[in-house]
């Protein structure tokens, strides 16, 4: 009965990761430094948590923070920049 949970859970990682390459938008610009480092932060937590990285990469040879940023240049990090006012509204 585990094999038949291992089996499932794989399966639907791998339906989230299809839907995720597919799901890919454009994205905008990284503004400034900071925006890039806060997103590969956030993006290298999610890798040291277990995510798959959406670059060819060895999570044995190369750090979290190393992949995420990786990710960033090529474009594989969904963000959305909020303006001052939808800001205000989310709070």
């Amino acid at each position: 009965m585990a094999e038949k949970t291992i089996d499932q859970l794989d399966e639907t990682t791998e339906n989230l990761e299809n839907s995720e390459a597919g799901a890919l938008k454009a994205q905008p610009d990284i503004d400034s430094k900071y925006r890039m480092i806060i997103l590969a932060a956030q993006r290298s937590k999610q890798l040291q948590r277990g995510a798959t990285p959406r670059v060819e990469a060895d999570p044995r040879k190369m750090k979290t923070t190393r992949i995420a940023m990786k990710e960033l240049e090529n474009g594989k990090v969904n963000f959305e920049t909020l303006t001052e006012s939808q800001f205000s509204t989310k709070q």
